[in-house]
């Protein structure tokens, strides 16, 4: 298995000057990124598939282990605050349970019975997407996991690092990241952990792309909740409505927050015709912006 291979360049690591150790260590992130590249289009496919299935009331299932687990929950929980995902349409199928995010609980891996309750519990269906990661592809846990969502018609995505790994065959879109051997043998926190969270980073954003979350390379959707963040929607709202910093404040104050809204008030739509019109594209802005006068700079 190649995540677990001694690498013969490193074995001699821990004799080897700091900087020289720590410069192969970065060689070896920047072979992580690379190896993504030829996943692209499995995971063009696997954002594509997900976007189709999820509508209004889909969830994005998380399911993990370990660092893969840990990796995961980081990118699953930063989707609330910057795509305004709601938290009960996010949910986390974790080896061990939320407590192993900060306290290891590797035995919990070979836990192949806990895997099908929590997807059990989760009443996974056929609007459901899970996102199962595993460096190696053999953890049972997330293995377990990913062939329960199956049976149950959800979508799933599996994310390894081995080719040939069961994960990847137990799953409707495998995504394969071929890292090779670690600098520090098995430690796939390294080498197959960067490389998950890049390809995690790819299908999270992709979604929420292709579900209109994001316009014009702006979080639309953002949650404002502090002034950094608030200073940041006015900025957006400015800069698609074309107006100055004061419309764009008193258009998000209007819209109750809403940056979207606030774009359409800020182009002299009232709240109620705002809020038509993105029911009407489903919260897509560009569409919504159509039937705004003046709306030109969409």
């Amino acid at each position: 298995m190649p995540t677990e291979d001694v690498s013969p360049r490193h074995v001699h690591l821990d004799e080897w000057p700091i900087l020289d150790a720590v410069e192969s260590m970065w060689e070896g992130q920047m072979s992580a990124v690379a190896a993504v590249r030829p996943a692209l289009p499995a995971v063009a496919g696997a954002v594509a598939a997900a976007a189709a299935v999820l509508g209004d009331t889909g969830r994005l299932v998380y399911a993990g282990a370990g660092t893969s687990g840990r990796v995961a929950v980081q990118d699953g929980a930063e989707l609330p605050p910057t795509f305004g995902w709601p938290l009960e349409r996010l949910v986390f199928a974790m080896a061990g349970g939320m407590d192993a995010l900060v306290a290891s609980a590797e035995g919990a891996e070979d836990d192949e019975d806990d895997a099908a309750r929590q997807i059990e519990a989760a009443a996974l269906g056929p609007a459901d997407v899970l996102i199962a990661i595993a460096a190696s592809g053999t953890t049972p846990f997330t293995v377990a996991a990913a062939r329960a969502a199956s049976a149950r018609g959800a979508v799933t995505i599996g994310i390894a690092n081995n080719a040939g790994a069961p994960l990847l065959a137990s799953c409707r879109h495998p995504i394969l990241i071929e890292t090779g051997s670690e600098v520090i043998a098995g430690s796939t926190r390294m080498k197959a952990g960067t490389a998950q969270k890049v390809v995690l980073n790819l299908i999270s954003t992709g979604i929420m792309t292709a579900l209109g979350r994001i316009h014009a390379g702006l979080m639309v959707n953002m949650h404002l909740a502090n002034a950094k963040l608030r200073l940041r929607a006015e900025r957006m709202v400015a800069h698609i409505a074309g107006c100055d910093a004061e419309q764009a404040a008193a258009a998000l104050a209007r819209a109750g927050g809403d940056i979207k809204r606030a774009v359409l008030i800020a182009l002299g739509a009232d709240e109620p015709t705002a809020r038509a019109a993105l029911d009407r594209s489903r919260g897509n802005l560009r569409r919504a912006l159509v039937e705004v006068p003046g709306s030109a700079r969409s």
